[in-house]
């Protein structure tokens, strides 16, 4: 296999990695000027604020909502402005190499953890759902499937031919296998929070 990818540029892919990271950037940058508000007012009233269900509040006031010492928001920020830039990189002709392809991965393989591990504090610690954390969950769990599924089907990710012909096979369904994951999260949200109760 060549230390780069194949000849034939990986389009489609490189749409969606602009539209979900147009999507992704702006609910960080959503949550950003959220975060700034309360910090400059507690009280703020923010606009993702709907109930006592659904809101952002509590969400950025946790220490969840600030994991690695500042706002989570601006990770978000930064990695879906290098989301962005890969798309567009790509549908301009640019070639990159296995490792780069590989680095990638290991950071939607963190994404979809860090993604992970945030809906379980949501429904099981913190009992509220925040509209533009959602927003950046809808858009991180396709990610990684087209990503991961990208580089096991191209090589660029070493793997048996029986493997690369399932991911290539499984690729097709990325749209069905992350509803499958959207209908897994709203019924553990269902069975904790008793959303449909709720709102």
């Amino acid at each position: 296999m060549s230390e780069t990818e194949p000849r034939t540029a990986p389009k489609g892919l490189a749409i969606f990695l602009i539209i979900a990271g147009a999507i992704g950037f702006a609910a960080a940058f959503a949550l950003t000027i959220d975060k700034i508000h309360l910090l400059q007012d507690a009280d703020a009233q923010l606009s993702c604020n709907f109930s006592v269900l659904i809101g952002c509040g509590t969400n950025l006031n946790s220490w969840q909502g600030s994991l690695f010492g500042f706002p989570n928001p601006l990770i978000g920020i930064a990695a879906w402005s290098v989301v962005i830039t890969i798309g567009m990189a790509i549908l301009a002709g640019a070639r990159f190499a296995r490792w780069f392809w590989l680095g990638l991965n290991v950071g939607v393989i963190g994404a979809m953890a860090f993604v992970i591990w945030l809906i379980s504090q949501s429904i099981y610690v913190l009992d509220i759902l925040c509209p533009w954390c959602m927003v950046t969950w809808v858009v991180v769990i396709p990610l990684f499937f087209a990503v991961t599924l990208y580089n096991l089907k191209s090589g660029n990710i070493p793997a048996k031919e029986s493997v690369r012909r399932l991911a290539a096979g499984w690729y097709s369904w990325i749209v069905l296998i992350s509803v499958a994951c959207y209908i897994v999260v709203a019924v553990l949200a269902q069975v904790q929070m008793d959303v449909l109760h709720r709102l």
